[in-house]
Parts: C-alpha cells; structure tokens; sequence
C-alpha cells in the first residue's frame, strides 16, 4: 500500500472553512473596530491579531505552518486583518458622520412609478 498523507480528504473544505471564517471569525475579531483600533498601532497588538487569522489561513489553505501570514493571506484570497479592521472602524465612522450623507430620506410622493422607469416598444410583426 503506497504511502498517504493525512491530510489528503481529512477534515473540512476549504469553502466551508472559508465560510466559517467569514461568517463567524470575523465579525467577532471586527466587533467594536472603532472603539479599539488605535490599540493595533502597537506592533505586540498587531502580532496577536495576525495570530488569529493565521491559524485560519492555515487551515484554509492546507499549507505549512511555516509560510509566510502575507502569503496564507494571498493563498485564501483574504484581506489581512489588520487593514480589516481599518475598514471596519473607517466604515463605521463614515456612517455616524454628520458630514456625510451616504443616503437621503424620499418621501412617497416623489416616488418614480415603474412604468415611468422602464422604456417600452411595440414591434410590428
């Protein structure tokens, strides 16, 4: 019997894992990015974040522990998390400034009707 690796068809998918990560992982490592973010401008902060996230790529990826968190990164096709929680914490300012308006109120009445939007022809036949 020729030799088999244990990670040929053990454990989960690289999908369903980067589905976890994605649905689970990282709104719980975002919560609160704007309260904290000034705390990554520390590199030992940074470090344990990265830490986090590594351990994930790992998995995602299915590489050695000994690549690089930049590449794992690249692998997964993912963001690092530490410019993650840059845009979280930015998003989340934008969306409280008075300064910005990202949406307006519309009243009904200025409502356009779906027939006004929408362009018809007749075709003869």
């Amino acid at each position: 019997m020729p030799y088999q690796s244990l990670q040929n068809g053990v454990g989960l998918s690289h999908e369903a894992l980067n589905t976890i990560y994605k649905g689970a992982i990282l709104p719980l490592l975002l919560y609160g990015a704007p309260v904290w973010i000034k705390a990554l401008e520390k590199e030992c902060n940074r470090t344990v974040y990265n830490r986090v996230q590594r351990l994930i790529n790992v998995k995602i990826v299915k590489a050695f522990r000994t690549t690089s968190n930049e590449a794992l990164c690249a692998l997964a096709g993912l963001t690092p998390i530490v410019i993650k929680a840059e845009e979280a914490a930015k998003s989340s300012i934008m969306r409280k400034s008075q300064d910005h308006v990202i949406d307006y109120e519309v009243q009904p009445k200025d409502w356009l009707h779906p027939t006004d939007s929408v362009k018809t022809t007749e075709q003869k036949r």
